[in-house]
């Protein structure tokens, strides 16, 4: 019999599996960027060793592949209401948040340090970051019940994790989820028809939850309406004398992706909660912790962008055609250097947003306000773009699940819907404007504050100026926020990042010198935007 050509398991212009990476060492943007705006690389450097590591990958793929199984009840027919996860999802749960994901903010770190990890870990399982960010953003809200906040925050802000199904005294460590939304209004939480009925100091819930995030947590904050109008609520998993509350869980939504992470549909039958905030005040209450999700869907893109150009580049240095390595080809060059310039806007505005979370200024937080809505827009609507080129630059090896760009981009829809979808932010992002002085304020001085740095960047900001003088009606809300978020990204950009980059995205993104697609871009530095997310790519 003949020889089969490379049927002897030889395997030809084919890179190396790409073995342990150091997701700090090799991201040059990122260490940068914390440089410049106050992130702790002490905290960041051995989590994101040990992230970038084969067997940390090969865990978060065991995460996603064997998805969380529900179980109602036990054998005798007794209500379990329990979610049950592979060994992996909580490794990677006790990885981040014994790294301080969730508490750091809260205990002594900063807003830029948890970015920068929500960053990290989007790399590699987005999944496990909904809990985690659940539970960081749901310790500012807490301040509206002093008593709450005593019980809750220390075990909310423990260096641990702890997945015992059990009353909260008992725990070491706890989590919190959120279940918003209902099947008849969605984004339109006041149509909420959930009710809570008072008995004593504590209420009853009876109504119907479309998603609720994390329903493993061991409490959620909720919306009801109680007598005195829509209400925030904390609903524990236990009640006193260790039974479990009645949080029933109907079914685990069918995601697209994120299937390590479990979102479920769940309804109250009598369930006890403990009212956060005053009546009627329940948008206001929970507004803290949607405010701080925000940030996370905000960094979350720009991690899922990286984790693609990081298998496109290395798919590119290992792989010859044409007599010369892909890198090397100038179209294929021209691809991939349009492409970090969408990730190094990303990641700058995101971490120049969280540096704003950290400020106790007025003018900071108004910022931060806005800008974070301005953050999640623009990097969210990128990044299913950049991760599809990604996969495209590896052929069809991309589009296999021995790669992470199925599994990318999958996952690359979803932190644009959460929290918020296209629409809901635009409009948000108008009526911060509208009503929110320090917002609009601080927002037009970060603007003013990088003009005169750049001949492109002034025409730009002078061009939208005159086309909108004012903030628009609805009906033109995304191209004025698209616009306002490029801006914002250039101003950063031009303080932040090195020239080749920052020039870059200002030609490309602002001036118009860019055709309709990913690559149709002239005059770039290539070597010194690729040199930004990847020291051996040049």
């Amino acid at each position: 019999m003949a020889d089969i050509p490379n049927g002897n398991g030889q395997v030809l212009n084919q890179p190396e599996p790409p073995g342990d990476r150091d997701l700090w060492q090799g991201d040059p943007g990122l260490r940068a960027l914390c440089l410049r705006f106050g992130g702790d690389p002490g905290a960041l450097r051995p989590l994101a060793a040990r992230l970038g590591q084969a067997a940390t990958r090969d865990m978060a793929r065991q995460a996603a592949r064997n998805r969380p199984e529900l179980h109602l009840f036990d054998r005798g027919g007794r209500r379990l209401d329990e979610v049950r996860f592979h060994p992996a999802y909580h490794d990677l749960l006790a990885l981040g948040l014994g790294a301080g994901y969730a508490a750091g903010p809260w205990t002594g770190g900063s807003h830029v340090t948890h970015a920068a990890q929500v960053y990290l870990f989007s790399q590699v399982e987005p999944g496990v970051c909904c809990p985690m960010t659940m539970t960081y953003a749901a310790v500012p809200a807490l301040a509206a019940d002093a008593g709450l906040r005593a019980e809750w925050r220390p075990k909310l802000t423990a260096l641990a994790h702890d997945p015992a199904i059990a009353p909260l005294a008992d725990k070491r460590a706890a989590t919190l989820g959120m279940a918003m939304t209902e099947k008849q209004g969605g984004s339109d939480v006041r149509s909420n028809m959930t009710l809570a009925r008072p008995t004593g100091d504590t209420y009853r819930l009876e109504g119907h939850k479309w998603f609720c995030s994390a329903p493993m947590s061991d409490g959620f904050l909720t919306l009801a309406q109680a007598p005195g109008g829509l209400t925030c609520f904390l609903v524990p998993r236990w009640l006193p004398g260790d039974t479990r509350n009645p949080i029933h869980l109907m079914r685990l939504k069918d995601k697209l992706g994120n299937h390590a992470n479990a979102s479920a549909e769940i309804e109250y039958h009598g369930a006890l909660a403990h009212r956060l905030g005053d009546e009627g005040a329940g948008i206001r209450t929970i507004i803290e912790m949607v405010h701080h999700t925000r940030l996370d869907t905000a960094l979350a893109p720009a991690g899922l962008m990286k984790a693609a150009l990081d298998e496109a580049l290395w798919w590119c240095r290992g792989r010859r055609v044409f007599q010369r390595a892909l890198i090397d080809q100038p179209l294929m060059r021209a691809v991939l250097a349009d492409l970090v310039l969408d990730w190094a806007g990303a990641l700058a505005l995101g971490l120049r947003v969280a540096a704003a979370f950290d400020g106790t200024t007025p003018p900071e937080r108004g910022f931060a306000r806005v800008a974070v809505a301005l953050a999640k827009f623009l990097s969210n609507k990128r990044a299913p773009n950049v991760i599809y080129e990604c996969m495209e630059a590896l052929g069809g090896m991309g589009y296999v699940e021995d790669t992470p760009l199925p599994m990318l981009y999958r996952e690359a829809p979803l932190n644009s819907i959460w929290e918020g979808s296209g629409n809901v932010i635009c409009l948000d992002i108008l009526r911060s404007l509208d009503r929110d002085a320090d917002a609009a304020h601080s927002l037009n001085a970060e603007l003013e504050a990088a003009r005169g740095g750049d001949a492109f960047f002034d025409r730009a900001l002078a061009d939208h100026r005159a086309r909108w003088p004012a903030p628009p009606d609805p009906d033109l809300a995304r191209w004025y926020v698209a616009e306002l978020a490029q801006l914002l990204t250039g101003a950063v950009l031009l303080r932040s990042a090195p020239d080749a980059v920052a020039q870059g995205y200002l030609r490309t993104r602002l001036a118009g010198q860019r055709g309709a697609v990913t690559g149709a871009v002239d005059g770039l530095d290539v070597a010194g935007i690729l040199s930004w997310a990847d020291p051996h790519a040049v």
